[in-house]
């Protein structure tokens, strides 16, 4: 091993004076740029095709099958509104949900960027859920120009649930005790090793109610409706099409290319280009390929409590 190091550095040296040139090597998988497929449809304007799907998150997911971390939903969204802003052919934004929602910082940080998107461009944003767009996928839903769904798509679920673990019982069953030493009575709620104070429960049920009459206050703003008529409807029930439909959470039912065509229209275009934006190795054949779906629940294993806009049975 003494012989060989030097060995190979007076090759390093000798091909570095020799004027070779030296490729980049990386020893892990590096993400690559998103690149821009058209899918269906032609002309010179084009409607982007973009998945809002799995858990609503900041965090990078990993993936079921092994390999390189993905970027979080939020991130891959940013940085596809963020391309398409660039591209002044992109006349229209498909969001294609199939989430039960996820975060509520998440949910709403997307929601956010979507009313910046349009803001900007100028860009219509047309909703379509498929399987499921409950709670948190329907409250970043709220800020496309119309939603629409499947005859067979579940949605709704408005209302916030807080997640938390108790291993309070099986420290006693296994014999471990936690000690907690604070600054404050209230400094450790929501720690998984004891139960809830009455106090507690009851401080963590005000924040739940505020960050409900958010999203019932945004539901009414956007789809405007009465803020009494969405309470009723904000008890955390999902809904079918037919009944989001008559309850003024959805403007129509259809299929993925009914929300295309709808799209075109809401644009005021006479033909597009329909294009998605993937990465190699990701598969894109058409209007149904998406990336493989990770309900990545990781988030929720870190300590302390989660408040998600997500329906959660």
């Amino acid at each position: 091993m003494k012989k060989t190091a030097p060995l190979f550095l007076m090759i390093v040296l000798l091909l570095a004076s020799a004027g070779c040139t030296f490729l980049k090597v990386s020893v892990t998988d590096e993400v690559q740029p998103l690149t821009e497929q058209v899918i269906s449809g032609e002309g010179r304007d084009k409607i982007l095709l973009l998945d809002l799907s799995g858990f609503i998150s900041s965090q990078d997911r990993d993936p079921l099958l092994g390999g390189k971390k993905q970027p979080s939903l939020l991130a891959r969204v940013r940085e596809e509104l963020d391309r398409a802003g660039t591209d002044h052919s992109v006349k229209a934004v498909v969001l294609r949900i199939n989430s039960p929602g996820g975060g509520v910082t998440a949910s709403d940080v997307l929601y956010h960027e979507l009313k910046e998107f349009k803001r900007k461009t100028g860009a219509k944003v047309l909703a379509h859920i498929m399987d499921v767009g409950t709670s948190g996928a329907y409250y970043a839903a709220l800020a496309a120009d119309r939603i629409t769904a499947q005859p067979t798509s579940v949605t709704g679920s408005i209302g916030v649930i807080m997640f938390r673990l108790d291993a309070s019982g099986l420290m006693q069953k296994i014999g471990v005790q936690s000690i907690e030493i604070s600054s404050g009575d209230r400094k450790g709620m929501g720690s998984p090793f004891r139960a809830l104070a009455p106090e507690e429960r009851a401080i963590f049920q005000n924040m739940i109610d505020t960050l409900d009459g958010r999203f019932v206050g945004l539901v009414a703003e956007e789809r405007k409706l009465p803020v009494e008529s969405v309470k009723k409807i904000a008890d955390g029930r999902i809904f079918t099409s037919r009944e989001a439909q008559d309850a003024g959470l959805i403007d129509g039912i259809g299929y993925l290319d009914d929300a295309l065509e709808q799209a075109r229209k809401l644009a005021n275009i006479e033909r597009a280009s329909v294009v998605t934006y993937f990465r190699p190795g990701e598969y894109r054949a058409n209007l149904y390929s998406l990336n493989l779906i990770n309900i990545d629940l990781s988030a929720l294993e870190a300590p302390g409590v989660h408040f998600l806009y997500a329906w959660w049975p």
